[in-house]
């Protein structure tokens, strides 16, 4: 495991498994939503963006943790191993508004600064409409790279504590089933 892609909805539990990933395997994480939005919540520009992938994917390796569905292709090429999180919507739209009270007037530590902590009914509907307008694609998408890739694809947060805990107890030393 040298090169990582973490996908999923908002509010399926990517950046803290990025996180936890990282103190276990010494890898450096990446959250995309840092580099993409500048402070206020201003958009990078494609051209801008674009430029930013190609920076992030010459590390030596990384967890990267994002969608950004029109740069996924050129991630991927580059990964070794992806997980996805392919959690129901409501428990996406709960982690959200839990993350949100939780980070009242903050900025978290996976967000660009200036980028505090906020939640409105367009992002609601952004973590609502993730599984018909995105999640097919994203599946598609791996099926198409499974033979190349480890593709690991959590259905529940049973599953992804028993994947951590399975890497704690190898000290991140190999990716499981390798």
């Amino acid at each position: 495991m040298k090169k990582v892609l973490v996908l999923g909805c908002a509010g399926s539990g990517k950046s803290t498994f990025s996180t936890r990933l990282g103190h276990l395997t010494g890898l450096s994480v990446i959250h995309l939503d840092s580099f993409y939005w500048k402070a206020g919540w201003i958009a990078a520009t494609e051209e801008e963006w674009d430029q930013t992938i190609e920076e992030l994917l010459n590390h030596d390796g990384y967890i990267m943790d994002g969608n950004y569905s029109r740069t996924l292709d050129k991630r991927l090429i580059d990964a070794d191993v992806v997980f996805f999180f392919d959690f129901p919507r409501l428990l996406c739209i709960y982690r959200a508004i839990k993350r949100r009270i939780l980070n009242h007037g903050r900025t978290r530590e996976d967000m660009a600064a200036g980028c505090k902590e906020k939640i409105d009914l367009e992002f609601l509907r952004w973590i609502w409409n993730f599984r018909s307008r995105s999640r097919g694609k994203i599946l598609e998408t791996l099926d198409q790279v499974k033979e190349q890739k480890q593709v690991i694809i959590f259905r529940t947060t049973k599953e992804v504590k028993e994947y951590l805990a399975l890497m704690e107890s190898t000290r991140g030393n190999a990716c499981a089933g390798e």
